[in-house]
């Protein structure tokens, strides 16, 4: 049997601006999509966005003008099963990082929306955050737009830089 790797995307982080800095998003919104753990093109996707996590953090911790909405994708486990969520807001502790889970979680059941999760560095699978209004990394989010409806994809695509 092959275990899906869940990928959550919250649709309202593109759709509806002023709930992507929010704590919590509506779990009415929330799109997930199941990739194969060794789906090739989200382990690039992961990759690329775990190669240039330094110089997200370092651009996180002192945003420039026009830029807002920083937020980590963070795989969580619960015993075989994964799912990997955004969390917003985020700040750095002692032994790695701490944020609020910002989707309802569909697998999983060891965490619930909004609450405050602690990670570390090897559980992050992406990044993004918004430059004058479009959306940059979200590396994962450009390979789910493959796996979504033409429709559902092109609505969100115009607010991407994928």
């Amino acid at each position: 049997m092959k275990l899906a790797v869940r990928a959550t995307l919250s649709l309202m982080l593109a759709l509806a601006p002023e709930l992507a800095g929010a704590q919590a998003t509506d779990p009415d919104e929330d799109n997930t999509i199941a990739f194969a753990r060794d789906d090739p093109e989200m382990a690039l996707a992961i990759a690329k966005a775990r190669a240039s996590l330094d110089d997200f953090l370092a651009l996180a911790e002192a945003p420039p003008a026009g830029t807002d909405r920083f937020k980590l994708k963070v795989e969580i486990r619960d015993g075989i099963i994964r799912e990997h969520f955004w969390v917003i807001p985020v700040r750095r502790t002692e032994t790695g990082f701490v944020g609020i889970l910002a989707n309802e979680p569909e697998a999983v059941r060891n965490v619930v929306l909004g609450q405050n999760i602690e990670f570390t560095r090897d559980d992050i699978s992406d990044w993004g955050y918004r430059r004058d209004g479009r959306q940059v990394g979200s590396f994962t989010v450009c390979v789910m737009f493959g796996r979504m409806s033409k429709d559902e994809a092109d609505a969100m695509r115009q607010d991407y830089d994928c």
